[in-house]
């Protein structure tokens, strides 16, 4: 099976996905939480900015701290691998669609899979998750990935065997 996803149709930028390295990806989702926990979009600069905005105020009202010790840094390490290697991820589709640039008279975004294709109009498929991993591994028998809806309602029958994504 191929694991790389070529995107093309009319858009600026033909692109190609490769599923296989976004377990490295600090937005990939932890799906098994994901459908069940309440969670609120965040904007990732925002979020730094805040976060650099704090510290700076922080190190001028207490000063400079010390760093954290080797030990809870191998701790915190071991953790996050113990969670790639079992956890099941997925990646939100829209920073891939916004990179692509959809053309202007484009109005919607088929997946073509084995059981046919799939149309969605592009603020839709905005939405979509592409769930990459299960239990730690690749989806190697239906994927590369599977397409679910936001709200998680076809999370039992999500749409597979995707092998291109061509927008309209």
């Amino acid at each position: 099976m191929e694991f790389i996803i070529p995107f093309k149709g009319q858009v600026t930028y033909k692109l190609t996905l490769d599923p296989t390295v976004w377990i490295f990806d600090d937005r990939k989702l932890d799906l098994k939480t994901f459908f069940t926990e309440e969670h609120v979009d965040k904007d990732d600069l925002e979020e730094y900015k805040r976060g650099m905005g704090e510290h700076w105020s922080r190190e001028i009202m207490e000063g400079a701290t010390v760093p954290p010790t080797l030990n809870s840094e191998k701790k915190y390490k071991r953790q996050e691998k113990q969670d790639m290697l079992t956890g099941t991820f997925g990646m939100r589709f829209q920073p891939f669609l916004d990179n692509a640039e959809p053309a202007d008279g484009a109005s919607k975004v088929v997946f073509e899979t084995a059981s046919g294709d799939h149309d969605f109009t592009i603020e839709d498929a905005k939405q979509l998750i592409f769930k990459f991993s299960q239990d730690g591994k690749p989806l190697r028998e239906d994927g590369p990935v599977h397409i679910l809806l936001a709200d998680g309602s076809n999370a039992d029958q999500p749409i597979t065997h995707v092998s291109a994504i061509r927008v309209e």
